[in-house]
């Protein structure tokens, strides 16, 4: 097994961890575990470039990775809990899910018609997925620092900026699927 494949399933093993930690309302250390997983993603991937390490089964397992714990943060940090002050809008959540949904069905439907699909992530879709993970984030941090007066104002504006970010990069995803398709 490669070191970035490694990581990868580091990061799978932390997702109950992580889920733990909101559940029990445990922000700082979800936040750490969130954050640990990060670096994690950063690190696998300049790993598998940087010293020729790029596997079938890492590309297989990191956007999994990805999704897992991007979809586990959205459900637990949207769920109405008492302990959460400010929790993430179901809106968002749903919002982000459905166009990871929409775009795994797009690509497996290509799969399954042997159809040519350009499924490597453009910039925009790595600008979106940091978006995502700086809103998880701001989401997780503000439910640590407990109420605070810039909250109410700062908050939603990230969501905001993560949501327009999200429409657009589903936007190009589906742009990008037609004109292989028809090309094909």
């Amino acid at each position: 097994m490669t070191l970035p494949n490694a990581l990868t399933l580091l990061r799978i093993l932390a997702i109950p961890f992580f889920a733990i930690a909101v559940w029990y309302d445990r922000m700082w250390e979800a936040l750490a575990i969130f954050a640990g997983a990060g670096v994690t993603d950063l690190l696998d991937g300049w790993i598998a470039r940087t010293f020729n390490q790029r596997s079938r089964l890492g590309g297989i397992l990191d956007p999994a990775a990805d999704k897992l714990l991007m979809t586990t943060a959205f459900i637990l940090t949207s769920l109405p809990k008492d302990h959460l002050h400010m929790p993430m809008p179901v809106w968002v959540a749903i919002f982000s899910i459905c166009r990871d949904v929409i775009i795994s069905f797009v690509v497996v439907v290509a799969f399954v018609r042997s159809e040519p699909l350009n499924a490597r992530p453009s910039f925009l879709g790595k600008f979106t997925t940091g978006a995502e993970l700086v809103a998880i984030g701001v989401c997780l941090l503000v439910n640590a620092l407990g109420p605070r007066p810039w909250q109410g104002f700062v908050v939603p504006w990230v969501y905001y900026a993560m949501a327009i970010c999200v429409l657009a990069s589903g936007i190009h995803y589906f742009h990008r699927a037609s004109r292989t398709s028809e090309a094909a």
